[in-house]
């Protein structure tokens, strides 16, 4: 028996093939992970003045927050401005590929005004550490990327 191709078949073949990779490309989406940057995205843009007031605190300080990963250590060092006094704060920790690692810690300095957080157990690849803090008064926040 031979089956004759004519313009039928290969109209029916197309929209055959059409629906096969619709309801794979269908089927590829439900897979994919479509978290927020932040579960209480509406709230943070409301909130984005004193966010900026933040930013423009810590650019008009004289030194400001350093946050750095030596290569041949495995913790984020956090040194913070002498001058101001006493800090206090939150350091969080964004994996833009996997907000399941994300983490916070409160600021807790030692008496040179430095921190450490072990990166030991962190994902590897690129991390955002925002640290929102507090000091003399002022409210300050400063965010640096580190790849581990």
């Amino acid at each position: 028996m031979h089956i004759k191709f004519n313009w039928g078949y290969g109209i029916a073949l197309f929209y055959a093939t059409f629906v096969v990779v619709l309801l794979y490309f269908v089927v590829q989406s439900t897979k994919q992970d479509n978290s927020l940057v932040s579960d209480q995205y509406y709230a943070d843009d409301i909130h984005y003045q004193q966010h900026y007031d933040k930013l423009r605190n810590a650019q008009a300080l004289a030194k400001d927050l350093d946050i750095s990963k030596p290569t041949e250590q495995e913790a984020i060092y956090l040194q913070f401005p002498e001058d101001l006094g006493p800090v206090s704060g939150q350091v969080r920790f964004f994996c833009p590929s996997d907000s399941r690692a994300d983490f916070s810690t409160p600021v807790k300095t030692d008496a040179r005004f430095s921190q450490s957080v072990s990166s030991k157990n962190l994902k590897r690849g690129l991390w955002r550490v925002k640290v929102d803090w507090e000091a003399g008064g002022k409210a300050y926040y400063r965010e640096e990327a580190i790849t581990l």
